[in-house]
């Protein structure tokens, strides 16, 4: 009997694959048999260190995401040389601090980009191929627990990632039953670069860890569970689904 959660003979691109969260997924659908196309404007050494010390399989691709104009022509790209991509996942984010009435408009339009345009590109770009082929595909985007609270001094963080959980359904609703399915991660307070700021302070971090009934920040691998399901023949018939890995928080 196959095991349903194993990805061999499949090709995932992870976007911001070159640390915190999207290492930790690419590493992860590695290990469960995936090839993984890894995407960042960084070296990956580090992540290519971790899938090859576990037997796996991945190849490297540049790319800046803020670059809009690029995104769709670098995915096309990919597929033409590596081959079809079965799974897309839409890690890479950004974040920007300010009080709303001080955020720069440069700022809203960064993290927007990255955020929640470059992804519903990255997604058309997969579709049309998944279509093209006759393909069945899977997407996961990662939003956040700002796609269902308001969180502070975020401002376009939290319309980014409130806009990527409506992204995330309507695109359910348009491509399940063409082959497509299209479900997030919401992942929780996760120890990575975005979470940095937060940590450093000692108020805010133990306020944080305090709502947390898990009573510890998460780790990037914590997250890499969710995103095998989701890209697995296990989540079949998981559509527009947005799951939380949170440790428990939205439970408080």
């Amino acid at each position: 009997m196959k095991n349903p959660f194993d990805l061999t003979g499949r090709r995932a691109m992870v976007t911001g694959a070159n640390t915190g969260i999207g290492q930790g997924i690419a590493v992860s659908l590695a290990q469960a048999g995936a090839e993984v196309l890894a995407v960042g404007r960084s070296p990956m050494d580090e992540t290519r260190a971790a899938i090859e010390g576990a037997g796996g399989t991945m190849r490297e691709v540049r790319a800046d995401l803020g670059e809009t104009g690029s995104v769709a022509a670098m995915f096309d790209k990919a597929w033409d040389e590596y081959g079809p991509i079965d799974i897309l996942v839409n890690n890479a984010g950004i974040i920007r601090r300010a009080d709303a009435v001080d955020f720069a408009e440069a700022d809203w339009d960064a993290v927007m980009d990255v955020n929640l345009k470059s992804v519903f590109l990255l997604c058309r770009a997969f579709a049309r191929k998944v279509f093209a082929d006759e393909r069945a595909g899977r997407i996961v985007n990662v939003a956040s627990l700002l796609s269902f609270q308001g969180g502070i001094r975020v401002a376009s963080y939290t319309a980014s990632k409130s806009g990527l959980a409506g992204l995330t359904r309507l695109l359910a609703n348009e491509w399940a039953a063409k082959g497509i399915n299209v479900n997030a991660i919401a992942p929780g307070y996760i120890e990575t670069n975005n979470t940095e700021a937060l940590r450093n302070d000692p108020v805010r971090r133990e306020d944080i860890l305090k709502r947390i009934p898990a009573g510890r920040w998460g780790q990037p691998s914590d997250i890499g569970g969710t995103a095998v399901f989701l890209a697995s023949d296990a989540a079949t018939y998981v559509h527009g689904a947005v799951i939380p890995v949170d440790g428990g928080w939205l439970a408080r």
